[in-house]
């Protein structure tokens, strides 16, 4: 239950029993309404001062059981204001201290250097895809975000190395920059490729020139937000259906219909063979959209005849069980 839940019902029921034991004192020992509100409020604080009237046995016997359930519940008020002082005080560190300890173990893991929106939408569908993720933002009310969001993060800037070391960038299998500035994601990706060269990173720009120097230092890709959104817009003008297609292939729409990527490995099944030979559009109705060779050429709508070799990557789409059936066979070793 959340905290000022928790303390909205306390001091409702703290109301409650001070109503209660005001209307107690009126109705058996025939107090004023104001004596029987100060004696309630007296003994459940118990400041030790003497009744206002003398009470009689029935009096004393409500007493005792007025004082027994009131300074009970205000002893677990205090208990609960004091816990939240502490979880206030200390809750953060004791996470961000779990957070690292966590980093240090992780490995195959991807960083998201930024989490403005950008990055929390890059973060999100890495999750969603299974993969772990490392947050790493300047800003703590950030960093407090991703963490409540059930990420890994820490505080630092990306574009210094020890920042990213202690993000794991040697054990990572990629890295998103994010960050405010073309001069920021340049620095990072600079950073990220001279402690592991063989990370993947992709890379946000604003700018053409930004997006040239950070292909030229390593980035595996760049994307520029504000000229893929102009041409997203001009689309959804000119050519409604493509655009509408391009949207359900990226999001589903809510389908169960999902575009992945598949490696197969030399001892797959799958290697040397052609699509024909596989049938996996009859057999498990996944469509093979492209074939991205191991040299990296891209071979969209391949034909029946195209053969499968070791370290091909296949791009496919279909419903999640079906893409599952698929995995198992590329995973499978040659029978």
């Amino acid at each position: 239950m959340e905290l000022p839940r928790r303390v909205g019902i306390l001091m409702l029921a703290i109301a409650i029993v001070l109503c209660t034991g005001t209307t107690g004192y009126v109705l058996i020992e025939g107090y004023p309404w104001f004596d029987a509100l100060y004696m309630a409020a007296t003994t459940m604080t118990t400041v030790g001062y003497m009744e206002i009237h003398p009470l009689s046995p029935a009096g004393r016997v409500f007493n005792l059981c007025y004082l027994l359930a009131s300074v009970s519940l205000l002893l677990v008020t205090i208990g609960v204001m004091t816990q939240a002082a502490v979880e206030n005080q200390f809750g953060n560190v004791i996470g961000r201290r779990r957070a690292k300890k966590m980093i240090e173990k992780v490995s195959d893991h991807y960083i998201v250097c930024g989490f403005g929106r950008v990055g929390r939408g890059a973060a999100a569908e890495l999750k969603n895809g299974g993969s772990r993720v490392v947050v790493v933002d300047r800003r703590e009310d950030r960093v407090e975000w991703a963490l409540k969001l059930g990420y890994l993060a820490m505080a630092g800037d990306s574009t210094h190395d020890d920042t990213l070391r202690e993000a794991g960038v040697a054990r990572a299998s990629g890295m998103v920059a994010a960050l405010a500035t073309d001069a920021d994601n340049l620095f990072a990706v600079i950073s990220a490729k001279s402690l592991n060269p063989q990370i993947r990173v992709a890379a946000r720009a604003a700018e053409d020139d930004a997006e040239r120097k950070m292909r030229q230092v390593g980035a595996d890709e760049v994307l520029a937000p504000y000229r893929m959104t102009g041409v997203r817009l001009a689309q959804a003008l000119l050519k409604p259906h493509v655009f509408q297609f391009l949207d359900f292939a990226t999001s589903s729409l809510g389908m169960e219909v999902y575009i992945e990527q598949l490696t197969v490995g030399a001892e797959s099944g799958l290697a040397d063979k052609t699509l024909a030979e596989l049938n996996v559009r009859r057999d498990l109705k996944v469509i093979v959209l492209a074939i991205r060779r191991a040299g990296g050429e891209m071979v969209f709508n391949p034909g029946a005849e195209a053969r499968i070799e070791a370290g091909d990557s296949l791009v496919v789409m279909g419903e999640q069980e079906q893409l599952r059936g698929l995995e198992k066979r590329v995973m499978e070793g040659r029978k």
